[in-house]
């Protein structure tokens, strides 16, 4: 008898998972990742990793991840009857073992030198055991349709999971994500792009930065006396009370309902805005003497990380400026924002308000949680659904911008950066934005209607709870033969994602693909001085998850 349905997101800086009773229609268990198994930072990275790495290694890295959360879902694997997976376009072309190319170049011309076709994906139906899920074989795996071939299935869940689709205002949704998926409905057209937003608004690669989970700051508001209060989330994911903290030396005061153990990127935008209004901060800077902010028992935010933090902040801000000038219209004709995923969910919205990653004058702002592991589950529930998301994606009538190619996007991000990484002040980022055409700052709205349709990004975490996988990825390894034993490749990664060890006569050099930054950094390579270092010749090392 089968008689268990599994949903899965696969997430640019996660997996997720959820076990439901199909007979019961209840959530059982919920199992997340702490991080992605491919190297990188944003789903670009995952696909060039994949291209220079070999995509079978990539899949390979996605598979076992994911695998190794169905074994934390509290239910007997070989009674699974469906699976249902959602994610963006390059997630699900390398969990398919599809083509990918066609995601990597932006022109059509390169694309036809290269032999390169775009790819169709629309909805799918196929044995899950073929997918590489370790489920009966005989169980249906199904995965919903891309709009476009840039317009995924995780950008058509935010759309179709709120009322973005059927609403007669002019209005904005976002996934407040590494890859930030946004699209803007103007009538019945829709324009959609994205921006390499970078893992900060998640909390990754920040000091003390971690994704949403127990533990993790998701919120700060300033106090009078010149401390801050805290709130944490709680095994449940819920926000709790956390520590009344003096951040300039991190003494707790107050103690809480519930312990830090990191900062998720909702607690990032509250300490950047909370920062901006007492002071302790101004665009691009940490105003005191250490440049460092104290959060309690060793978490930290530093210069590094405020810079982190403003680079997302500039993505974001310029992808909405970009999506409306490029449209015809301005930031202040958006009447509502959707904002989805987990930090659209946690984040206090008028403090993202107040930095620009929400449009100052929204007059509704609507919080949804995760809607792609949602859009899993309802798929899970009634397979009927592909066919209904099939004739919505066909019906949608969506424009894709490529930001890479907007001068707009250019000029917008350029000016941004200087406000949030290198401290331009507001008066000259005026000037400047005037100079480049672009639109100035809209002005704050200072009472928006905000409804937070979820407390939590994962709605129902199932009657077992959630288990969180803290160590995600794998091991790649290699001999190099003429090292000269410097160490300097080691000293080189900031994430702390590579060993050398001696074995006989050569030394083997070992990456922790979940830490590691990928294609996209190759610091280790440069800092090899021997020059015999090169990523694309390491192996996967027997034995899986590390």
């Amino acid at each position: 008898m089968r008689d268990y349905g599994i949903a899965i997101d696969i997430g640019t800086s996660g997996l997720r998972a959820q076990s439901i009773d199909l007979n019961q229609d209840k959530v059982l268990a919920t199992a997340i990742t702490m991080g992605h198994p491919v190297p990188g930072a944003n789903v670009m990275d995952h696909l060039d990793f994949a291209i220079d790495m070999e995509k079978s290694m990539a899949r390979n890295l996605i598979l076992s991840s994911l695998n190794s959360l169905l074994e934390r879902l509290r239910i007997d694997l070989g009674r699974v009857e469906r699976v249902a997976v959602c994610g963006n376009p390059i997630q699900l072309s390398i969990f398919q073992d599809m083509e990918i190319r066609d995601l990597a170049y932006s022109g059509e011309r390169a694309k036809k030198k290269l032999g390169i076709e775009n790819i169709k994906r629309d909805a799918r139906v196929l044995d899950a055991g073929s997918l590489g899920l370790n489920v009966h074989p005989e169980a249906e795996g199904y995965i919903p349709p891309a709009v476009k071939h840039e317009i995924g299935a995780d950008a058509l869940a935010m759309m179709y999971k709120t009322d973005f689709l059927t609403t007669d205002e002019i209005s904005m949704v976002t996934d407040y994500g590494t890859n930030a998926e946004m699209a803007i409905k103007i009538g019945n057209d829709i324009i959609t792009g994205s921006a390499a937003a970078g893992p900060a608004i998640e909390g990754q690669h920040v000091g003390k930065g971690m994704l949403a989970a127990p533990g993790a700051i998701s919120d700060i508001d300033p106090r009078e006396d010149g401390l801050v209060n805290t709130y944490v989330l709680n095994r449940d994911l819920y926000k709790s009370r956390g520590a009344v903290i003096d951040p300039n030396s991190g003494e707790i005061v107050e103690k809480g309902e519930y312990e830090a153990k990191g900062i998720t990127g909702t607690g990032v935008v509250a300490l950047v805005s909370t920062g901006m209004d007492t002071g302790l901060m101004s665009p691009g800077k940490i105003n005191n003497e250490e440049n460092l902010v104290r959060l309690q028992k060793g978490i930290e935010f530093s210069q590094e990380d405020l810079r982190e933090v403003g680079k997302t902040i500039a993505a974001f801000t310029s992808g909405h400026m970009t999506l409306t000038q490029e449209s015809g219209i301005s930031l202040r004709d958006i009447k509502n924002m959707y904002m989805t995923g987990a930090t659209g969910t946690y984040v206090d919205a008028f403090k993202a308000m107040k930095l620009g990653l929400v449009p100052g004058t929204v007059e509704k702002v609507m919080q949804v949680g995760n809607t792609s592991l949602a859009l899993a589950c309802d798929i899970v529930r009634d397979t009927g659904m592909l066919d209904i998301l099939q004739e919505t994606a066909d019906s949608i009538r969506a424009k894709h911008l490529m930001f890479a190619e907007s001068k707009v996007f250019e000029n917008a991000f350029a000016v941004e950066m200087g406000v949030w990484v290198q401290g331009m002040p507001f008066d000259q980022e005026e000037g400047m934005r005037k100079h480049f055409g672009l639109e100035p700052r809209p002005p704050l709205n200072p009472d928006p209607d905000v409804i937070r349709i979820r407390e939590r990004d994962i709605h129902d975490l199932g009657m077992h709870g959630l288990t969180v996988v803290e160590n995600v990825g794998t091991v790649l390894r290699g001999e190099l033969s003429e090292c000269n034993e410097c160490g300097r490749c080691i000293k080189s990664c900031n994430e702390e994602a590579l060993s050398l060890r001696p074995d006989g006569s050569v030394m083997v050099i070992e990456v922790n693909t979940g830490r590691c930054l990928g294609t996209a950094c190759k610091r280790c390579e440069r800092a090899c001085k021997s020059k015999f270092l090169k990523l694309h010749s390491l192996k996967v090392e027997s034995g899986g998850m590390v």
